[in-house]
């Protein structure tokens, strides 16, 4: 019964996962290609042992950490679905906080420019271009598997105004200028104990690690963006929960106006950005 097994791969990945009964849903669900609410609905229905056998896979690999994102193949992000796969780092909640803010700050502006730094799946350029089809919105990213996720997603979603170019931070966009620019860069510690968890063993360290203490990307971002931004341009980067000051600091050096630091959902520093000043 799909009742008993999903209490079963609860109990069996607590310690495993932070959300236990959700990635036990989400994985059962995925192979009936139901949603949560119907596989809630309808649990009393027998376990074929087909989908047992097939269920006892992705709850092993699970286990190891292999995140949930991976084994069903995509992940929803702001109101799309986006592909994902080994190799490119899965968007988290918490970086929606950016499209949040870079739509209120281009409400004003009939047609924007938005660039989107180290874009990997294309989560956030995507949501934007998405949001603002009047918009043009560059998405920049070096890694080569990252890159051809988002030209799936971009092509799935339908994103005709947004531009994919390949190369590291500012590079590929020659002497081009926007309204706003957007970084979600590495920025742990490469010493961070958290790097042993077993989901973030899956995903590319690229991506994750920044030297300086995680800091070394910001830096660089804050101190390039000033010539690629237009008059009045902002700038806005995701950052550690403990890295907001260091980060205010990088806007002041770099001639941002008052740079502030913004808040997720869990109430922790997790995006900083200013405008530039005169």
């Amino acid at each position: 019964m799909i009742r008993a097994a999903l209490a079963l791969a609860t109990s069996r990945l607590k310690g495993l996962s932070e959300s236990p009964r959700l990635d036990a849903e989400i994985l059962l669900a995925h192979l009936y290609g139901w949603s949560r609410a119907q596989l809630i609905t309808r649990d009393e229905q027998p376990l074929s042992a087909e989908r047992a056998s097939d269920y006892e896979q992705l709850l092993t690999r699970r286990g190891t950490g292999e995140p949930v994102a991976y084994l069903i193949g995509y992940r929803d992000f702001w109101t799309s679905r986006f592909a994902v796969g080994p190799g490119v780092l899965v968007p988290r909640p918490e970086t929606e906080l950016l499209v949040e803010i870079a739509l209120e700050w281009l409400i004003d502006h009939p047609q924007p420019r938005l660039l989107d730094l180290g874009t990997g799946c294309g989560a956030v350029g995507l949501s934007i271009a998405l949001a603002r089809p009047e918009a043009c919105v560059d998405l920049v990213e070096r890694s080569a598997p990252a890159l051809a996720m988002a030209a799936t997603n971009r092509a799935g979603l339908g994103a005709k105004n947004a531009r994919l170019l390949a190369g590291s931070w500012f590079a590929p966009i020659g002497e081009a200028r926007y309204d706003v620019i957007l970084a979600n860069p590495p920025y742990i510690d490469p010493n961070d104990p958290h790097l042993a968890a077993p989901t973030l063993r899956h995903e590319p360290l690229e991506a994750l690690v920044a030297e300086e203490a995680g800091l070394a990307d910001l830096r660089w971002i804050a101190g390039q963006a000033p010539r690629h931004l237009l008059p009045g341009g902002r700038l806005l980067m995701e950052h550690g929960h403990d890295q907001g000051g260091a980060v205010r600091q990088m806007l002041k050096t770099a001639g941002f106006r008052s740079p502030g630091t913004y808040r997720d959902l869990a109430g922790r520093e997790r995006a900083t950005g200013g405008a530039l000043g005169d």
